[in-house]
């Protein structure tokens, strides 16, 4: 079966073409850097040819609000277009744990948007809600940081190893449409802010970890449960210790 990953030359992307090149599928990695750009169309329709189910795991560049909006609905909607001409039976799309609740920020705000036509469109589709990853705990880290301090709000935080994701991503991809959404999480659950003071100790770094209940996520409060699947998420396997031990020196 050919299956088309959009963005597949990132990092959940490259995961997915390996595990479904594994199972004996034709897995076609598409993005900008093989001549394949959903925002301005280039390449779409000639690396459709022939496939029945498109994966797409790609993100906007810029997470500015105007940026990444114009980013998931621009795309979205070119290729679902693409879609429909190649007689694609599947559509499945990467999204977020927590898109839906408030408050939100203007990442989630576009992502929902993007499913919005994702589920309105003619083409059968799924839709996988991640956890945050863990090659992307820096990052989390570095976007809370005011001076010398991180402030971090003391929610629940349950983040899961790329690895995990793409596992997910692909078994449902190969599986019947759910035409609906499934949500994925990793197997520890964490206080958000005292996951990043055990984590930055860990990495020797001097910042300073301050519990802050308005602290921002990207731009956004967040409550209790705001960034953890509900009950009955399909949890990963790899724990966040285990991964950091063999992936991140904290450097």
């Amino acid at each position: 079966m050919k299956i088309v990953v959009i963005g597949g030359t990132g990092l959940i992307g490259s995961k997915l073409v390996t595990k479904l090149g594994e199972h004996g599928h034709e897995a076609v990695p598409a993005a900008p850097n093989t001549g394949v750009n959903t925002l301005t169309g280039e390449g779409v329709a000639e690396v459709l040819k022939g496939a029945s189910v498109v994966i797409d795991v790609s993100n906007s560049p810029s997470f500015e609000e105007a940026a990444v909006m114009e980013f998931f609905t621009t795309s979205t909607r070119n290729l679902l277009a693409a879609e429909a001409e190649a007689g694609v039976v599947h559509h499945v799309a990467l999204s977020v744990v927590g898109t839906e609740r408030p408050p939100g920020n203007a990442y989630f705000r576009a992502k929902i948007a993007q499913e919005k036509l994702i589920e309105e469109s003619s083409i059968p589709f799924s839709l996988v809600h991640a956890t945050q990853f863990f090659e992307f705990v820096r990052r989390i880290a570095d976007e809370a940081t005011d001076g010398d301090q991180v402030r971090m709000a003391p929610v629940l935080f349950q983040p899961m190893a790329g690895e995990d994701v793409a596992q997910a991503v692909g078994k449902v991809s190969v599986g019947t449409p759910l035409n609906g959404r499934v949500e994925v999480g990793g197997p520890e659950q964490f206080r958000m802010d005292e996951f990043f003071r055990k984590t930055l100790a860990n990495w020797g770094d001097p910042r300073e970890v301050v519990t802050d209940p308005h602290a921002h996520y990207f731009g956004a409060e967040v409550l209790e449960r705001s960034l953890v699947p509900n009950d009955g998420a399909t949890l990963g396997q790899i724990r966040y210790r285990d991964w950091a031990d063999r992936n991140d020196s904290g450097k």
